[in-house]
């Protein structure tokens, strides 16, 4: 299944998303933030698989670029909150203005960074009615304003994940309290970080490895929880 190119734009930046669309009526239209090396494969079959469970799903752009120093391009991006909130925000923005997505309602899940990025969407107060993040980011330059999250959130996360301490983990628990939101946390013991991704073994990364246990759980409680949230 070939995705179609999205051009898009937020601020001076020129962006690209990826649509991948349901052969069936959708269900919903659902923004996937992409790891922090932005789209690849990893992504494209995310798209397809979200495309072939009913929705219309976007891989958004953090950087406008095919290729560069993904460190730098994405340490650059998130110095900034309120310019890491607006990227993500032109992307939701993008995907709902799209003919596919006409009266959809709309989610956002993300990996890795995108992970992060999702949780920011809702921190940001953005219109969606699901957030998932997957071996994300929990840390924030700018926490969650009480009543500001309108999202209903799930967080898959690996507890062998240096990237997300425990005291990460505390933190973010504590914040959603704190802010009143609607929250799930699954957390797979011994599992690392980028646990979705079967090339995660290949990179000789200490830090990461795929699991494919805590990736079927993981799919199959954001499916849940669509099947929840999108049941009308």
């Amino acid at each position: 299944m070939a995705l179609e190119q999205i051009p898009y734009r937020q601020g001076d930046a020129g962006l690209t998303g990826w649509l991948s669309r349901p052969t069936t009526p959708a269900r919903a239209a659902v923004i996937i933030f992409p790891t922090i090396a932005n789209v690849n494969e990893h992504m494209r079959r995310r798209a397809r698989m979200l495309a072939d469970a009913g929705y219309v799903a976007m891989i958004a752009d953090f950087y406008g670029v095919a290729q560069g120093d993904w460190q730098a391009l994405a340490g650059d991006l998130r110095a900034d909150t309120a310019r890491y909130r607006a990227r993500n925000a032109a992307a939701v923005a993008a995907l709902r203005a799209h003919p596919a997505a006409a009266g959809l309602p709309m989610a956002a899940i993300g990996y890795c960074m995108g992970g992060q990025a999702a949780l920011e969407t809702a921190r940001d107060g953005q219109d969606l009615q699901a957030v998932v993040s997957f071996h994300g980011l929990l840390e924030t330059g700018r926490r969650a304003e009480p009543g500001a999250v309108k999202a209903r959130i799930l967080v898959c996360h690996g507890d062998a994940d240096p990237m997300g301490p425990r005291d990460h983990v505390l933190a973010f628990w504590q914040e959603m309290d704190a802010a009143g939101a609607n929250w799930h946390f699954h957390s797979y013991s011994g599992v690392r970080h980028g646990f979705t991704d079967p090339d995660s073994d290949a990179r000789g990364l200490p830090a990461i490895a795929y699991d494919a246990s805590a990736d079927r759980q993981s799919w199959a409680a954001m499916l849940s929880l669509f099947d929840e949230v999108f049941a009308g």
